[in-house]
């Protein structure tokens, strides 16, 4: 199928579409994922995996850009929802140097960020070794991607 958006809702209680992620769940602060939730997955989805990119950051490397907070995947297809502060799944590595949640952290006076959660369902349970990079995760799943759909938030320093 390759990437492409899908009906698949992906909400969180700690922020709405386009608003400010709050200070709990960036690196000013607790530095703990918010809550997701997600919806309509394609009939066949057999796993999912969450990302978190920000595209907005100021680093092209390899070809690539942005900075990668969160991968996670190996998410079985009977959960829909993540946990604050979760330390379930299989974890990839960050632009962080280090699996887990990294949360927002633009540099100060650089404006605003737009912070890029999404969720991916996919037609197999991929058992994915812990510790990939997000484009490592994307070049393995997207042979098996059903669906997917994102959650932008922002958040920027003074």
């Amino acid at each position: 199928m390759g990437f492409a958006l899908t009906t698949m809702q992906l909400t969180s209680t700690a922020f709405e579409k386009g608003g400010r992620i709050p200070a709990k769940h960036t690196g000013e602060a607790e530095n703990v994922s918010p809550a997701l939730t997600w919806s309509g997955a394609p009939e066949g989805t057999r796993s999912f995996a969450v990302v978190c990119h920000d595209p907005d950051a100021p680093l092209i490397t390899g070809g690539r850009y942005g900075y990668v907070h969160w991968v996670l995947y190996n998410i079985p297809a009977s959960v829909t929802s993540l946990a604050e502060a979760t330390k379930d799944h299989t974890s990839g590595i960050t632009d962080f140097g280090k699996p887990g949640y990294g949360g927002p952290m633009p540099p100060p006076g650089h404006g605003t960020h737009y912070y890029y959660f999404w969720v991916f369902a996919l037609k197999e349970e991929l058992d994915l070794e812990p510790g990939l990079t997000l484009w490592q995760l994307l070049e393995k799943i997207e042979p098996h991607t059903l669906g997917m759909n994102r959650l932008v938030g922002t958040y920027s320093r003074a």
